[in-house]
């Protein structure tokens, strides 16, 4: 009976996974500001102040310390407590959060355009600028030479002077020539080295596009292929096939989000010379969701501890998710499905575990149902006491799930 879930439905799910788990994120971050955090800073001040207290003081202010802990593990225990209300408002409400949503899934809202980023290199796209061309020296020129001083000796000091000067004018030159002998060769190695560096660039930039490209034509092709698939299920469902009506089944119940904690898997089959939907559900065990009624918090020992549910009020919550589940499944497909394709539905509910006496995994049914569209279609959910409801419809139901007992499945069709 398992089928690989559709590629749209998969997409779907994914999506509203992804807000699921933002929405959580940000219900959490609004939760680490509560009260507790408030205390525990107090109950730290409280701490400081003791430590630097006077001996006098002391004693005043540890007992400010520690009613401040007291106090931030009493809020502790209010956000434990809030957070399994919570917890425990969202599984019992599982059936009234799908009331007010219209589970049709508009398939035309599921086309997409492929929107592509911005080219990530846009600094490879612009030349480097070819540097100035190494400038040519000035020629050199001799220095005038400075008469000489003093009344004494005045010829040979001119003449060790202008001697001075030739000697560095033709040091001069001589530097002067090497300099501009060298300036083609020179030039030539700065337009090379220009060259290299624009060869790397380009060279860079053709990566740097054929990956662009590469991403941009994937981005097309999984568009292109979303949108294709959407138009074969949407010819489908005009036609009414079995693989297009399987597939907008698993879209709708794709859609259908539970709690991130509590994820409920669905598998469907669709008669079209009936027109019955056999659709398979199955969600968590008992053990995954939580027996306890409240924390508290002991001062004598500085514990926070558990306060456990009794035994008749954890199998009611769970039974009670059962028929939730069933009923909320049965809707979400009937008031989906606009067209009416599908007539009347057969679903089995359960849960996968252990088997104690094979060591296998094995499913344990809890309801086995049949409802047709037009009986369905006259009841008001959102008035009903859903155990009630699926007795109205015939249905068989576990007469304990909490405890994994099965349902009588004798003389039931087998799904």
């Amino acid at each position: 009976m398992a089928r690989r879930r559709g590629f749209l439905a998969e997409m779907q799910r994914q999506a509203r996974l992804a807000e699921q788990r933002q929405r959580a994120a940000a219900r959490q971050q609004l939760a680490a500001a509560r009260r507790s955090e408030q205390a525990q800073r107090a109950a730290e001040r409280a701490q400081v102040a003791a430590s630097r207290a006077t001996q006098a003081d002391r004693k005043r202010l540890e007992r400010e310390a520690l009613a401040a802990h007291v106090e931030a593990m009493q809020a502790e225990v209010e956000s434990l407590d809030v957070g399994l209300a919570e917890h425990y408002a969202e599984l019992d409400g599982l059936l009234e959060d799908t009331l007010g949503v219209d589970d049709f899934v508009d398939l035309e809202s599921l086309r997409v355009t492929t929107q592509h980023p911005p080219f990530p290199r846009e600094d490879l796209r612009r030349p480097i600028p070819v540097p100035p061309p190494i400038p040519a020296p000035p020629l050199p020129v001799r220095r005038e030479v400075e008469a000489p001083k003093g009344p004494f000796g005045r010829k040979k000091k001119l003449a060790a002077a202008e001697a001075e000067v030739d000697r560095q004018y033709a040091a001069d030159y001589q530097a002067w020539k090497a300099a501009t002998d060298s300036l083609p060769a020179r030039h030539a190695a700065q337009a090379a080295e220009h060259t290299e560096v624009e060869r790397i660039r380009l060279q860079a930039l053709t990566k740097a596009t054929q990956q662009y490209e590469a991403e941009s034509a994937e981005r097309e092709r999984e568009a292109k292929e979303q949108n294709e698939a959407l138009d074969r299920l949407i010819a489908g469902l005009g036609y009414g096939t079995v693989e297009a009506v399987q597939e907008y089944v698993e879209l709708v119940l794709a859609n259908s989000v539970y709690p991130e904690h509590f994820p409920v898997g669905h598998a469907a089959e669709f008669d079209p010379s009936t027109a019955e939907l056999t659709l398979r559900v199955t969600m968590p065990g008992p053990d995954t969701v939580p027996t306890i009624k409240a924390y508290k918090y002991t001062k004598s020992t500085d514990q926070i501890s558990e306060t456990q549910l009794s035994q008749k009020a954890a199998k009611d919550r769970y039974a009670g998710i059962v028929h939730a589940v069933a009923l909320r499944s049965l809707h979400e497909v009937f008031e989906a499905d606009r067209r009416g394709l599908i007539r009347s539905i057969s679903l089995e509910l359960g849960t996968e575990t252990i088997s104690p006496a094979t060591g296998r995994e094995t499913c344990v049914p809890f309801v086995a149902v049949a409802a047709d569209r037009d009986s369905f279609s006259e009841l008001d959910l959102s008035e009903i006491v859903p155990a009630a409801t699926l007795q109205h419809l015939g249905a068989v139901v576990s007469k304990n799930p909490h405890g994994l007992v099965p349902i009588d499945s004798s003389g039931i069709r087998r799904l």
